[in-house]
């Protein structure tokens, strides 16, 4: 009976760790274009805070360490939920904290000449996680649906929800290493770099609750989804994550 449980236990783990594999490889190449976009004084003063690693290396912190229950104040830093039709703000924010907020708490305790060498490195590698986490559109979704985590569906015959679709599914089916995603983003200009990188955190929170909105029109629960539905939302996903590389270069850029 001890062996069963034990094996039970390592293919439900091997499941979701493969799951996560894929959500990985999002926010790797997230840092990835980010580190490419770095000021020299920003490369250096990161590189002494995470001891040499990059950026895409990090990225994935804030994940891991969910695991941990001593980290669990920290869950609903991923995420914030509103109503569509409602902007961030209108709404009592939720004591727990949320998206906009855990990004504003990173920003100030690595900013602060007082904290740490490790806190700041803790927090700056949950703002690398949480700015990448802002441009899924599926974490500024919904509080009904948990972010389209209860919109049930079928990715390929196989069980899936529209916020793993998003976050994980089409990134997998593409089978691309984060490197090669990143390397895959179309060229820009350097005007069309800074029109993207304009704007504040809220600013960006409105257009991934836009797209958001979108992404909850384009399936219907228990729809089966195969290669169309990532043709026709590949660009999206892909602006997005290109986006949230600028972005996060912006933001380190003006921090150090």
């Amino acid at each position: 009976m001890k062996k069963i449980t034990l094996l039970l236990f390592f293919i439900v783990h091997l499941s979701y760790a493969n799951d996560m594999i894929w959500s990985k490889t999002g926010h790797r190449a997230i840092g990835e274009v980010a580190q490419e976009h770095l000021t020299k004084k920003a490369k250096r003063a990161i590189e002494k805070l995470l001891d040499g690693e990059s950026l895409a290396e990090v990225a994935n912190f804030a994940d891991e360490i969910k695991a941990d229950r001593k980290y669990r104040e920290f869950s609903a830093w991923h995420y914030v939920n509103y109503p569509a039709d409602a902007k961030y703000g209108d709404q009592k924010p939720s004591e727990n904290g949320d998206l906009i907020t855990g990004i504003k708490k990173c920003i100030a305790i690595v900013k602060d000449d007082n904290s740490s060498k490790e806190d700041k490195s803790f927090y700056l590698k949950m703002l690398i996680h949480l700015i990448g986490d802002l441009h899924q559109p599926m974490h500024v979704g919904r509080l009904e649906d948990k972010g389209g985590n209860d919109i049930q569906l079928q990715w390929f015959d196989n069980g899936s929800n529209l916020h793993r679709v998003w976050d994980s599914n089409m990134i997998k089916e593409y089978g691309m290493s984060y490197t090669e995603l990143a390397a895959s983003f179309p060229k820009l200009s350097r005007k069309q770099e800074k029109a993207i990188q304009k704007g504040t955190v809220l600013d960006w929170v409105e257009e991934s609750q836009e797209i958001a909105n979108k992404v909850y029109e384009s399936v219907e629960v228990g729809e089966k989804l195969r290669y169309r539905y990532s043709y026709l939302w590949w660009g999206t996903l892909e602006k997005q994550l290109q986006k949230g590389g600028l972005r996060l270069a912006k933001v380190l850029n003006e921090l150090f």
